[in-house]
């Protein structure tokens, strides 16, 4: 297995979604950004601070340990929903609630020792969309949209998510901060409330 660092690709803010057809979008839950860690029986669920949040989230644990493969590292975020589907932070923070968590997955950056960073996403995507084929209530994968930009925004607005992740076609995965990643956030949503809460504690 290839020794791939654990700090992820994280996206750029931006105002609006990108236009065009080169870029493909994604819903963005509210929950805690996790690498999934696989190493033969061994998982560990990294957040993405380096913390070790495997005792946390044993259900999504015991997901990544149940998938047909020797090795793997997989992005994601962990999330704990409401009645209506929609992720609750308040939810993923609760340690009482930790155990239903579900890992949803968005890329796959290493797999049987093969490292997938420098490939295309939607191949690394489509990698990861066959790996999680067998269903199982601790991982999912998220889907992702080729239509416009605004129009997915749009719905993920009117559904109460946080935003959405648009992301260009062909670009490989890099750790740190991306210009491939933009991160476009639902005024309304409480994610947005909470960090503009944070911001003014700060000062």
């Amino acid at each position: 297995m290839p020794l791939i660092s654990l700090e992820p690709c994280l996206p750029i803010l931006a105002k609006t979604p990108p236009t065009g057809p080169d870029w493909i979008h994604e819903i963005k839950h509210d929950g805690f950004r996790v690498m999934a860690r696989r190493d033969g029986k061994k998982v560990r669920l990294i957040s993405r601070k380096g913390k070790d949040l495997t005792y946390r989230f044993p259900q999504a644990a015991a997901a990544v340990a149940e998938l047909p493969v020797h090795s793997c590292l997989i992005d994601g975020e962990a999330i704990v929903c409401d009645g209506e589907g929609l992720a609750v932070f308040q939810f993923i923070r609760s340690y009482r609630r930790g155990h239903i968590a579900t890992l949803c997955a968005f890329d796959l950056i290493e797999i049987d020792g093969e490292d997938l960073r420098w490939q295309p996403i939607e191949d690394r995507k489509a990698a990861l969309k066959k790996l999680l084929s067998q269903s199982h209530p601790g991982i999912a994968f998220n889907k992702h949209f080729d239509v416009e930009g605004a129009v997915v925004f749009h719905h993920a607005c009117k559904l109460g998510c946080e935003g959405i992740v648009s992301k260009r076609l062909g670009s490989p995965y890099r750790f740190g901060r991306s210009n491939d990643w933009l991160k476009i956030k639902n005024p309304a949503a409480p994610a947005v409330t909470r960090e503009g809460e944070e911001d003014w504690a700060r000062r």
